[in-house]
Parts: structure tokens; C-alpha cells; sequence
């Protein structure tokens, strides 16, 4: 089996990105995504807005027309199919790496579902949307739980709770609201957190004329099949409740980082060992891209400013080539 020079772990925009700079430098490469191409926009709400422009989103020198000021979750899937395809990278889908070992040649061994490869460098860009961050509360198994959102049409007529403080939670909490739902929107802090400027005037406007129902400094003690506990500063407060809807985060798959031998900070924030000039991680030839590289501080690092982590990659893969 003849090796590649890289094998990039993650099909969204910086492991297209990873591509198209290892293809315009010559070398032989591999994306291995486990789901769709850019899975992670793909599973974004269905009505969803960037918050950056379109030249900001833009990878590999491929323009991105958009009709909007900002582009939509639709513009987005479009625009990175047109790069993939016109850049007609070497990409494989719905095939998930289980393994990595290093070889006696100096090169990674990589198993996947689908088949077996040997790579010089591995590069990881496989973001953090995978893993919610869990209420850890009695009832949270229950299926009318959810930790993602994608239309709000489902929610006519429910009683909805929305946990969280941030851009998803307030979406979420307008247009269900917009879609007939009783919305209450449940925040650990005394306000609402960093929101979208064109959205925050929106929420709280509605939360002042009471359409939408918010309890600050409060948190979801319990959820039951028609009802949930909120500790409040007043107290234990019983609502009823079709679903509730935590929009708590996400994180970097760490067990699959450890498993790679990558090592992480050992405070909360869990930061991987990386070297911010050249992207390579403590492991030799490893190299980390994208979002992933912030660990659980994943409101550092976006498509707009990690786009630049393909250009350090390769060109010090080259270097040393």
C-alpha cells in the first residue's frame, strides 16, 4: 500500500480548505469524512443566517455569490458542494476513521469503516458539532429532549423551553414563537449572552411585552414527561412542557484526540497541544484545523479566521518534504 502524504479527518469547510492547499502544492492526499460533505452545516437549523459575509466563508480562492448580506445555511451547502466538486477533491463520505497507528516506516496506519490507509501526515479537522454538552438532570433521556434544532414548524402548539443564552438559543426561541409556540427561555445569567445585533433587540423586545417567557439566573433542575422543575431566584418554579430544547454547545470529540495520543490542557478548557505557527500537535506529523483546535473555548475559532490553518499546514509539510 503506498502512502499518501496527508490523510485529513473531516470533510467540512477547513478540511476542504486542507485539501485544495495539499492539491495545489503537488501532494498526494485522502479527506475522510464520516458523514455528508460538511456535515456539521448540514445539520445547522434549517433557516440559519452566518454571521460573517460570504467573501469571509469563501476557502481555496472559489468565489461565493450570495443574494443575502450575509449567506444562509442553503448558500453555504451550495457553495461547498461547487468547491468540492470543482475542485474535484479526492474525498470519500460516510466513512469514519476508528484507528491510527504508527508504523516502523514512520508513517500513520489509519483504519476506517470502509478500508485501510497509510498516510506521512494526518491532519484532524473535525470540529466540535458532534458532541452536545449535556444538562446532566433527571430526565434528560427522554425523547422530547433535544441538544439540535432544524425546523420550527414542529413546535405549533407545543409548550416549548429553550435552555440556553447565546445566538442558537435565541433563534430558536423566536422562531418557535413565530411558528405558534409558547416559548420560555431559561438563562444561568442575569442576561442574555452574546447575540447576532440584528436578534437580541428582537428577543428582548418580545421578552418585555411577555410573548416570550424568560427566567434569568435560573437553571432546569428536573424534566418530566408533561412538566419541568426551574430553580429560580424566587424559587423552585412548575411549568408545563412539551419539549425542551438545550441549547447548551458542543464539543470536540476528545476521547477520539486522546486516542490519537494528542494531549490536552488540563483545565476546563481542555486546549489540544498544538503549535499555532505550524498547526502540528504534540504527536509528530499530526496536525490539528479549524474549530477543533480550540477545545471547549469553541467561540475562538470560526471558518473566517482558521480558513488560514490549511495555508501553515501545508506549507510546512512542504518544508520538510
Amino acid at each position: 500500500m503506498e502512502a499518501l502524504d496527508i490523510l485529513i479527518i473531516g470533510g467540512g469547510p477547513i478540511g476542504l480548505a486542507c485539501g485544495l492547499e495539499a492539491k495545489k502544492a503537488g501532494l498526494s492526499y485522502l479527506i475522510v469524512e464520516k458523514g455528508c460533505v460538511v456535515n456539521s452545516l448540514f445539520n445547522y437549523p434549517l433557516n440559519m443566517t452566518f454571521f460573517s459575509t460570504a467573501d469571509r466563508l469563501e476557502i481555496g480562492g472559489y468565489p461565493f455569490p450570495s443574494i443575502h448580506p450575509k449567506p444562509n445555511r442553503a448558500e453555504a451547502l451550495e457553495y461547498y458542494r461547487k468547491v468540492a466538486d470543482t475542485g474535484n477533491l479526492n474525498l470519500h463520505l460516510f466513512e469514519e476513521v476508528l484507528a491510527l497507528t504508527k508504523a516502523e516506516d514512520d508513517v500513520y496506519l489509519v483504519s476506517t469503516s470502509k478500508a485501510n490507509y497509510k498516510a506521512s501526515h494526518i491532519i484532524v479537522a473535525t470540529g466540535f458539532y458532534d458532541i452536545p454538552n449535556l444538562l446532566n438532570i433527571k430526565g434528560e433521556e427522554l425523547p422530547k429532549v433535544r441538544h439540535y434544532y432544524y425546523d420550527p414548524h414542529y413546535y405549533f402548539k407545543q409548550k416549548v423551553l429553550v435552555i440556553g443564552a447565546n445566538n442558537s438559543a435565541a433563534d430558536v426561541a423566536l422562531e418557535t414563537y413565530r411558528k405558534g409556540a409558547d416559548v420560555t427561555i431559561v438563562v444561568r445569567e442575569p442576561e442574555l449572552g452574546s447575540i447576532k445585533y440584528w436578534t437580541k433587540p428582537d428577543l428582548e423586545n418580545r421578552i418585555t411585552e411577555g410573548e416570550i417567557k424568560a427566567y434569568f439566573s435560573s437553571k432546569l433542575l428536573e424534566i418530566r414527561e408533561e412538566e419541568v422543575d426551574i430553580e429560580t431566584p424566587e424559587g423552585v418554579v412548575t411549568i408545563p412542557n412539551d419539549f425542551v430544547l438545550a441549547m447548551t454547545g458542543y464539543q470536540p470529540n476528545f476521547i477520539f484526540l486522546k486516542k490519537l495520543g494528542i494531549e490536552l490542557s488540563h483545565d476546563n478548557l481542555k486546549h489540544p497541544t498544538h503549535n499555532p505557527g505550524t498547526m502540528e500537535t504534540n504527536m509528530p506529523h499530526i496536525y490539528l484545523a479549524g474549530v477543533v483546535c480550540g477545545g471547549m473555548d469553541t467561540r475562538v475559532w470560526f471558518i473566517e479566521n482558521s480558513r488560514e490553518h490549511a495555508v501553515k499546514i501545508i506549507r510546512h509539510i512542504v518544508s520538510k518534504l
